[in-house]
């Protein structure tokens, strides 16, 4: 007997994972409805043009991989530019490159040779070897040494969790990279940059002729908007689909101010980082060098870390023991019902983009090759 759904699927979320998998049911002959409770496709992903700008209104989005095959399947939405993340840590007023390598060895110490930066690093690190590091800053220091440490991670990492690197686990930094060479490219993947045009062009490109609404709060209408459909792909936050029945998973959150500038360069490079717990925000983003924008005006974002909070939206898991545990009983809920879950907030996982679309691309060629 023929289904009288209106759609083979119903997809909760426009973010990457649900935009691609939309694209790819479509390819397969498959009708979706995509809803999204935001007023804009493209998840965190979205960027919104201010003075010509498209300025990351979730933060910084810089695709890297080193998937020849995702990186062509982006591309074939939209072209990707030559953008290269090489970010800025500004302590206490002095600027060091990142990620740490010989520009950063010689900006703290004015060493010449891996060899001398080397043996001030050893020197440094030599003293909190332990077998069994039980914090974060019993790991890092037994990595890099007092000066590193102090000046590009502490107030960082602190600042971003709301907890003591004393209180933090030492898993956070399980190693800690440091380069011997002269290289400022915080990704070593082969494959990195930026739409051109922004990542709307990318999202817009994967839901072109896809029923989209958008505005829709899929709690509130939950019961009619399955009824629409053959199966559920729900890429929101699991525990508020079983409405928390194991408790709420926690997320670190984050806000987003940003201010339009005079000027045609405030600071020369899309990413700059705060290292010092005095700065409340972590991080200024300046939007136009994501794209080599010649504008006349600019656009800075300061990044501002949250506490852990199940109201605020969410960005970064809390991937302790305890959110952990909990999310695994909301998954073994999951395994029995016949909803698709997917995505980082689906998954409780922190997926860069690339990531995401592999998986999306993983969930649907299981789905329409068998």
């Amino acid at each position: 007997m023929p289904s009288t759904k209106k759609y083979d699927f119903l997809i909760v979320g426009a973010g990457l994972y649900g935009a691609v998998f939309a694209h790819e049911a479509k390819k397969n002959g498959k009708s979706c409805l995509v809803v999204d409770k935001r007023e804009h496709i493209g998840g965190n992903t979205f960027c919104k043009k201010i003075e010509d700008i498209n300025v990351h209104a979730y933060g910084a989005h810089i695709f890297h991989t080193n998937d020849k095959k995702i990186w062509d399947y982006v591309n074939d939405f939209v072209p990707f530019n030559r953008y290269t993340n090489s970010p800025v840590a500004n302590h206490k007023g002095s600027l060091y490159n990142l990620p740490f390598n010989m520009n950063t060895f010689y900006q703290l110490w004015g060493v010449k040779t891996p060899a001398e930066a080397k043996a001030i690093i050893e020197e440094q690190s030599k003293k909190y070897q332990k077998n069994n590091p039980q914090n974060l800053e019993e790991q890092a220091l037994s990595l890099v040494g007092e000066d590193i440490y102090y000046k590009l991670i502490k107030g960082y990492t602190e600042k971003q969790w709301g907890r003591k690197a004393t209180e933090l686990p030492s898993f956070i930094i399980k190693r800690l990279p440091l380069r011997y060479t002269f290289d400022n490219n915080y990704f070593n993947d082969s494959y990195q940059g930026i739409p051109i045009g922004g990542y709307n062009e990318l999202s817009g490109g994967l839901l072109e002729g896809i029923d989209v609404q958008l505005g829709v709060d899929y709690f509130k209408d939950k019961i009619a908007l399955d009824s629409m459909a053959s199966k559920t792909v729900f890429t929101g936050k699991i525990d508020e689909y079983y409405n928390y029945e194991f408790g709420k998973l926690e997320y670190r959150g984050l806000r987003f101010d940003h201010e339009i500038l005079d000027v045609e360069n405030y600071q020369g490079n899309a990413v700059i980082n705060y290292t010092e717990a005095e700065i409340p925000y972590t991080r200024i983003l300046e939007h136009k060098h994501f794209e080599f924008g010649k504008q006349k005006k600019t656009v800075i974002t300061k990044e501002y870390p949250l506490e852990a909070s199940t109201e605020l939206e969410p960005y970064y898991p809390i991937n302790d023991d305890k959110n952990n545990n909990r999310y695994l009983l909301y998954k073994n809920k999951a395994s029995n019902d016949l909803v698709i879950f997917g995505g980082r907030l689906a998954e409780y996982k922190y997926y860069d983009m690339h990531q995401v679309i592999g998986a999306a691309l993983t969930k649907t060629k299981k789905l329409f090759d068998n």
